[in-house]
């Protein structure tokens, strides 16, 4: 399949225009960076506590940050997560110094006076796991095992595996009638449990703590990893190439990673280390798009010798127009459907993917390509010519 058969675009006719729109998006972008808008640092990269919590009911955010904030909890992020009828949101907390477990544990408590204020000091089924809820069936022994340790711990791990599998399957226990129609669960646990245990309002679905210097150093290495990847790029094709062609990609994967940064901070997307991957991912479609132009150009080179570059470059573009717009039209479409159907974990991943398609795929033909025009300008061999 081929769009453009034969295409004849001016595309370095209309460079400094497009480098004009570029330089100004690139200054956009570092505007909302540098002071028009915070970035959303996840815990990854600030330190604190995230929680997933499942609720029975459908959640009221805007009283549970009353309850947070109650609770002592100012400034706590909460916000809808999952897909409609989860029941779920995600609380992010700054970490709190002189506290190894971040603010899990206030969290809790806060949440407790709220949903679950008649099950205080009890055993809490949607909160402990396999391990406390067999420890708290063996010291009651409803079932009448008896004094053999081993015999002991062995039936109520598998009873308590067998509640906790009904917990892990619908994310939160619901009524003590799934108790009942579970396959190796006696009336007689189910009893005890009703009498001694109870069944909260709401339950952890995941999350977890980073600390302060863990977050720094996930920072610094998040960022050493994307400018060691441009560094390695500009390596690569030199040596593959020519000096001018590898700071046409490096120029090029510079205005792609900051328009996308810029738009993702704009936006209000967490930053967290499946960002970072996501940028990766961007620096290496954006000069394996690239790479592919510069190929057909140094192939061209070599049968006109004599041809102006500009043209040269011209006639490359025009020529790998059709397999740009398959490859990245493919691509897009995949990429899409992730951002809408993928669900809010990975929609900040998807979304960087997303414009990095669009911006990489212009920037391959309307930045990459006129940069080396430039350097050749003013820095190759017409211009050590023109000095000389």
């Amino acid at each position: 399949m081929e769009f453009f058969r034969n295409s004849n675009f001016d595309f370095m006719g209309k460079r400094f225009f497009f480098l004009v729109v570029s330089t100004i998006a690139v200054v956009a972008s570092l505007a909302v960076l540098f002071g028009l808008r915070q970035m959303n640092l996840g815990i990854d990269f600030a330190g604190g506590t995230q929680q997933i919590i499942r609720f029975q009911d459908e959640p009221d955010v805007d009283r549970i940050r009353e309850v947070l904030e109650a609770g002592g909890l100012e400034g706590a992020g909460i916000q809808a997560f999952g897909e409609p009828g989860d029941n779920q949101v995600m609380v992010k907390t700054a970490l709190v110094e002189g506290e190894d477990e971040g603010s899990a544990l206030r969290i809790a408590a806060a949440l407790d006076q709220q949903f679950n204020p008649d099950s205080a000091g009890r055993f809490d089924l949607n909160r402990q796991g396999v391990a406390a809820l067999g420890s708290s069936l063996s010291a009651a022994d409803p079932d009448g095992i008896g004094a053999d340790t081993e015999a002991l711990a062995a039936h109520y791990t598998a009873t308590a595996d067998s509640i906790m599998t009904v917990r892990r399957a619908n994310g939160i226990l619901a009524s003590w009638d799934q108790l009942r129609e579970l396959e190796g669960v006696s009336d007689a646990v189910v009893s005890h449990l009703e009498q001694n245990a109870a069944i909260g309002g709401y339950a952890v679905s995941g999350g977890g703590n980073v600390g302060p210097q863990i977050g720094a150093e996930l920072r610094r290495k998040g960022i050493l990893a994307v400018v060691f990847s441009m560094i390695g790029m500009l390596a690569y094709i030199w040596f593959r190439f020519e000096l001018r062609f590898g700071i046409g990609a490096v120029a090029a994967i510079l205005h792609d990673v900051t328009i996308c940064l810029g738009l993702y901070v704009f936006l209000g997307y967490e930053f967290n280390l499946t960002t970072i991957a996501a940028f990766l991912t961007v620096v290496g479609y954006s000069v394996n798009d690239t790479v592919v132009v510069f190929d057909r150009v140094r192939e061209n080179l070599r049968r006109q010798r004599r041809r102006p570059l500009a043209e040269v470059l011209n006639e490359s573009l025009n020529q790998t127009l059709s397999r740009t717009v398959l490859t990245s039209g493919t691509t897009l479409l995949v990429v899409v459907s992730l951002f809408i159907l993928g669900g809010d974990v990975i929609r900040g991943l998807a979304f960087v993917l997303m414009m990095g398609v669009v911006v990489g795929t212009y920037s391959s033909i309307f930045v990459a390509s006129p940069f080396v025009l430039l350097w050749e300008k003013y820095f190759g061999r017409d211009a050590r010519a023109a000095r000389q």
